[in-house]
């Protein structure tokens, strides 16, 4: 069975209108989610919780789609060889 792994996580912007947090290290890491259902929820939870402030944002990475295991991989994921 394949799994499809989200990540959900958020952090204030420096400009609302962007997609670049203004700390990296405040990155809030929610979790990793096994599927997209669970994920959203996840995801809307934290959106509704921080609502107020028009600089935080949150967002849902698709994991599995980072790297197919079938397709060899490419010459920028083999540095050490």
């Amino acid at each position: 069975m394949t799994q499809r792994l989200h990540l959900v996580f958020g952090g204030e912007l420096i400009d609302p209108t962007k997609n670049a947090f203004k700390d990296v290290d405040a990155i809030h890491v929610v979790g990793m989610f096994p599927n997209y259902d669970a994920a959203y929820n996840a995801w809307k939870a934290e959106a509704h919780r921080t609502v107020d402030n028009a600089h935080m944002r949150y967002f849902i990475a698709h994991i599995h789609r980072l790297r197919d295991e079938e397709v060899e991989a490419s010459p920028t994921e083999e540095l050490d060889g």
